[in-house]
C-alpha cells in the first residue's frame, strides 16, 4: 500500500562480548529514504545489538519520519534471533510472566520487553528475515552504518 514503510535494521560487533553497533533505515512505497540512523556500544553482544538495531529503527521511524503507528511496517532484519523471538518466542514468553519454558528468563530479557513493548504500538507489523551478506543493499546499507559508527568511535 502506498502508506506502508520498510525499515531495515542491522547489529554488529567486534567481539562477543565486545564493542558493537547497530544500523537502520527506512524506504517509504516509492523507495525514497526517510532516515538512515546508527549508534555504538562500549560492552555488548551481537544478538543485543541485532534487537536494539530494530527496536531504534523503529523509534527513529517515529521520530526522524514523524511515521504514526496505523500505517503497515515490514521490518527487514537478517537476525533469525530476531525475527523467530518476534513471530515464535515472544507471545510465550509474555504469558509465562517473560519467562522460557524451563521456567528460565530469556536472554537479552530487558531488551525483548522494550522492543515488544513497541512492537504492540503499532497497528500493522510484520518482520522479515533476509540473508545477510548477500548481496541485500539496504541489509548492506545497515551493517555499513554499524561498522561506521564503530570506526569513528576508535573500535
Amino acid at each position: 500500500s502506498k502508506n506502508a514503510v520498510a525499515v531495515f535494521s542491522d547489529g554488529a560487533c567486534r567481539g562477543n562480548p565486545g564493542p558493537g553497533a547497530w544500523g537502520a533505515m527506512a524506504q517509504d512505497a516509492e523507495g525514497n529514504v526517510l532516515f538512515t540512523a546508527s549508534g555504538v556500544e562500549v560492552l555488548t553482544t551481537n544478538n543485543q545489538m541485532e534487537l536494539e538495531g530494530a527496536f531504534q529503527g523503529l523509534v527513529q521511524l517515529q521520530e526522524k519520519a514523524n511515521f504514526t503507528f496505523s500505517g503497515p511496517v515490514k521490518l527487514y532484519s537478517d537476525s533469525k534471533y530476531v525475527v523467530d523471538g518476534v513471530q515464535k518466542w515472544v507471545s510465550g514468553w509474555v504469558r509465562r510472566g517473560w519467562k522460557k519454558p524451563d521456567g528460565k528468563v530469556p536472554e537479552n530479557v530487558e531488551y525483548w520487553k522494550k522492543l515488544t513493548e513497541l512492537n504492540a504500538k503499532f497497528a500493522d507489523i510484520e518482520y522479515i528475515w533476509v540473508k545477510g551478506h548477500s548481496g541485500h543493499p539496504q541489509n548492506e546499507m545497515c551493517d555499513q552504518l554499524a561498522n561506521q559508527a564503530l570506526d569513528e568511535s576508535g573500535f
